[in-house]
């Protein structure tokens, strides 16, 4: 009977293993978006259930676990934002229907999508703990009390700033644990490991500076600031920016140790905040479920733009698209109570749209 129970034991080790190097678990935390609010996702046997989750992030899970709740968060704001950025595009990051993997195969290929969702994946992580510290919602952290004393530009530094090194140093730990676990001599872990720093970076380079006067009747004779995080709207139009900048690199041996340089000699090598790309992207044209990729046909698109990254010729992939109208109802007539409202009326308009050919 021991003898069964070491062999049982091997073998889960081993798919354990298998688990944690597997090249599509890098992104398959974002799962967690799928389970019920009304689902706990931390403790013991909780964090063992939570589909997509690496060995390594499983052991943050129970160790970690009044952070979890901030994960399904950051799960949750990755897919809302890259559906808002790409919105227009041939990929506009539509989720698959069930399983771990959110956006498909594509993830698995180091493609520019890929690069994206490391990167936004890594700030949301950073951006929600940080969020979560600032509330006092968690006990190991609280506001950014380093923040102190006088700025060169004479106001008083107080307040809550956010403990964005808090949420930066959980982001590492948690997002990166499935590259760190798998090691940094190979291409595609380099690779998520620089998307996911760049994302952090987006946060930290983006950062604000709020303010309060305090003086008799409204005066400044006082200022006292404090350091907030960027809204993750302007996170996530930034690493867009940096998407479609993205340099596309090979792996490479630089003395004893493995880099990735640009795969064309004549571009410069990239920054710290840039993302970086192995594999060109797919088309996205035409429907493919064994990748998650939708398609475009029924998409709508901008019939009146060529050029335009929504422009019908580009989404549709050719000039594949018809023209037709269709009844909408919108606000109208809309006039200014005192105090302190805006009521409108709901008008029906007719209007062109133009969708790609099934």
């Amino acid at each position: 009977m021991p003898a069964v129970s070491a062999v049982t034991l091997t073998g889960q080790l081993l798919l354990l293993l298998l688990w944690a190097v597997h090249p599509s678990m890098a992104t398959n935390w974002l799962s967690i978006a799928r389970v019920p609010r009304s689902r706990p996702v931390s403790g013991a046997a909780p964090c063992g259930r939570v589909r997509g989750l690496t060995p390594g992030q499983v052991g943050v899970c129970r160790s970690r676990g009044e952070v979890m709740e901030s994960v399904r968060k950051a799960a949750e704001m990755v897919i809302e934002e890259c559906q808002h950025q790409f919105r227009n595009r041939r990929w506009n990051c539509s989720t698959t229907p069930r399983g771990v993997n959110m956006f498909g195969k594509v993830m698995t290929q180091g493609t520019r999508e890929a690069a994206f969702v490391h990167a936004l994946s890594s700030a949301a992580v950073a951006v929600a703990v940080t969020r979560a510290c600032s509330r006092g919602e968690l006990e190991r952290c609280g506001c950014d009390r380093k923040v102190r004393g006088v700025s060169p530009e004479g106001f008083q530094w107080s307040g809550c700033s956010d403990n964005l090194s808090y949420g930066v140093a959980f982001s590492q730990t948690f997002v990166d644990e499935p590259e760190r676990a798998k090691g940094l001599s190979t291409g595609r872990p380099l690779m998520n490991i620089h998307n996911n720093e760049a994302g952090r970076k987006a946060i930290l380079h983006n950062m604000q500076v709020e303010c309060k006067c305090h003086g008799v009747s409204g005066s400044c004779e006082l200022r006292t600031c404090w350091k907030v995080m960027p809204p993750f709207r302007r996170v996530g139009s930034v690493l867009k920016e940096r998407f479609d900048g993205a340099t596309e690199v090979r792996l490479s041996r630089v003395g004893s140790r493995t880099a990735l340089l640009p795969r064309d000699p004549q571009v410069k090598p990239p920054a710290a905040r840039d993302l970086v790309y192995l594999a060109a992207s797919p088309d996205f044209c035409s429907l493919d479920p064994d990748n998650g990729i939708p398609g475009t046909a029924g998409r709508r698109c901008n019939g009146t733009s060529r050029l335009a990254p929504d422009g019908c010729e580009l989404v549709c992939c050719g000039p594949g698209f018809r023209a037709g109208r269709a009844e909408v109802v919108q606000r109208c007539s809309c006039k200014f109570s005192w105090c302190c409202s805006v009521r409108c009326q709901q008008c029906k308009n007719t209007v062109l749209i133009h969708t790609c050919r099934e």
